[in-house]
C-alpha cells in the first residue's frame, strides 16, 4: 500500500511515500487544493491500485492511499477509510477486479473459483452496506455471463463493469439531485445527518446533491449538519466539504436538532442510507431515526437519498437488517486526548438504527421518489428502472 500527502501544488498524482506503513503528516492548509478536487474512490489499472481519499484523517490531513493489497482494501472498507454505501461498492468493484486481475488460471473453472474466494472476503468487510454486495453481485454475473470467454477477456470485461459502475454512480447522484431539489425552496433551511456527501460517492452525493445542485442554482439554502457521534463524519467530513465547496452550513451537535427544527430553522431533512428494506425501513449512521423521530414532532419532512442500489426487496423490514457493531474504543477513547469514560465500563455501539417508514416522507431514487406505501412504490421504482434499462438495451 502506498500513501501520499497533497501539497497542493499539483495535480500530479504520484505518490511521494511508497512504504507500506503510513507516514502521518499534516498539510498546510493554505498550500493544499479543495477537498473536492480529489477523486473518492479511483482505478490507477496501470499500478493495479485503489485509489481514495483516507477519510480517518481528514479534515486535517488529506491523504490519498494506493491500494494494491486485497488486505489493505479490505481494511479500507472496514476502517471507514472509505466510507458511504455508493463509495463503498464503487471500492467493491474496483477491488474485485483488482483481484481478478492477478489470478493466475487457464480454464474458466479455475478462475471462478479463485474470484469466488476473493469475492467472500471482501464481502465480510462491511455486513449492513448492501452496495457492497450489490457490486460484488454485479460483477460476478459478468462472470457467469461469460463462461464461453477467455481468462484474458474475463479479466478485461470486470474491468470495463468496474468503470462502468463508477460512471453511473455519478449520474445516479445528479438525478437523486434533481428529484430532491424538486422537493424544496429557494432559502429553504436543510438538516442532514452523517456524511452522505460526495465524499461518500463519485460526485455530488446522495443526500447533499440538492445542496450542491441548488448552489449551482442561486437557491442560497442555510444547511445544518450534525456533528454524528462517534466516528464524526458530519462534522469531520459534511460540514468540511460543504464549507469547502462555499454553501452556507452551521454544525450542530446531535442533540440539539429539536432546537433548530423548534426555531423554524429547517424545512427539510435530506439523509442517506445503507440500506432500505421492502417496507420502507431505512438502516442508515446511528441517530438518524432520532433526528427522523424529532422531525416528525415538528412537521419536517424527512427524505432518505437512495440509490435504488441500496434498496433491498428481499429484506422484508428493518428488523431483518444486520447492525454492525464497532469497537467500544470509538465511544470512550476516539477524538479524546486522554480516555474519557472509566476502564471497565460497558459500551454498546452499533454503527446504524433503523428509521420506521412512518417517519419517512418519501425515498428519493434516480428512478423517481417513492412514498407510503412503500411496498408498492418501491416496486414501481425498480419497474421504472427496468423499463430504462430494457430500452438501452435495445438502441
Amino acid at each position: 500500500m502506498a500513501c501520499y500527502h497533497s501539497n497542493g501544488n499539483s495535480k500530479d498524482s504520484s505518490p511521494a511515500v511508497q512504504n507500506d506503513s503510513l507516514k502521518k503528516g499534516r498539510m498546510n492548509m493554505s498550500e493544499k487544493k479543495s477537498i473536492m478536487d480529489y477523486e473518492t474512490v479511483a482505478l490507477n489499472d496501470e499500478k493495479s491500485a485503489l485509489v481514495i481519499i483516507d477519510q480517518t484523517q481528514l479534515p486535517y490531513n488529506t491523504e490519498i492511499l494506493e491500494l494494491t493489497k486485497q488486505e489493505d482494501i479490505w481494511d479500507a472498507i472496514y476502517l471507514l477509510k472509505v466510507r458511504g454505501a455508493p463509495a463503498i461498492g464503487v471500492a467493491a468493484a474496483i477491488g474485485i477486479y483488482l483481484a481478478a486481475k492477478e489470478i493466475k488460471a487457464d480454464t474458466y473453472d479455475d478462475f471462478y473459483k479463485q474470484f469466488t474466494k476473493a469475492k467472500e472476503y471482501l464481502a465480510s468487510a462491511r455486513p449492513t452496506a448492501v452496495n457492497l454486495f450489490w457490486a460484488l453481485d454485479r460483477m460476478d454475473e459478468v462472470v457467469k455471463a461469460n463462461t464461453d470467454k477467455s481468462v484474458p477477456e474475463l479479466k478485461e470485461l470486470l474491468h470495463k463493469e468496474a468503470v462502468e459502475i463508477k460512471e453511473e454512480d455519478i449520474w445516479v447522484c445528479k438525478t437523486i439531485g434533481e428529484y430532491g431539489l424538486s422537493l424544496v425552496k429557494p432559502g429553504d433551511g436543510l438538516l442532514t445527518h452523517c456524511n452522505a456527501g460526495q465524499l461518500a460517492t463519485a460526485k455530488y452525493g446522495t443526500a447533499t446533491a440538492p445542496m450542491y445542485l441548488g448552489q449551482e442554482r442561486g437557491y442560497n439554502f442555510k444547511i445544518f449538519a450534525d456533528e454524528t457521534r462517534p466516528l464524526l463524519q458530519g462534522a469531520r467530513l459534511t460540514a468540511y466539504e460543504l464549507h469547502e465547496s462555499g454553501l452556507d452550513v452551521t454544525l450542530i451537535c446531535d442533540n440539539m436538532s429539536a432546537t433548530v427544527m423548534k426555531n423554524g430553522w429547517v424545512n427539510a431533512v435530506f439523509v442517506g442510507c445503507d440500506r432500505v428494506a421492502a417496507n420502507g425501513d431505512t438502516a442508515n449512521k446511528i441517530g438518524t431515526s432520532v433526528v427522523a423521530t424529532v422531525a416528525k414532532r415538528y412537521n419536517v419532512p424527512v427524505y432518505i437519498c437512495a440509490p435504488t442500489s441500496t434498496i433491498d426487496l428481499n429484506t422484508k423490514t428493518g428488523a431483518d437488517i444486520h447492525i454492525e457493531q464497532r469497537p467500544a474504543e470509538e465511544v470512550t477513547e476516539m477524538w479524546y486526548k486522554k480516555r474519557m469514560a472509566p476502564e471497565g465500563v460497558k459500551v454498546f455501539n452499533p454503527a446504524f438504527d433503523v428509521t420506521d417508514n412512518d417517519l419517512i416522507a418519501g425515498i428519493v431514487t434516480e428512478y423517481g421518489i417513492a412514498r407510503a406505501p412503500y411496498t408498492e412504490s418501491l416496486k414501481e421504482i425498480f419497474a421504472k428502472k427496468e423499463a430504462a434499462k430494457a430500452a438501452k438495451t435495445a438502441k
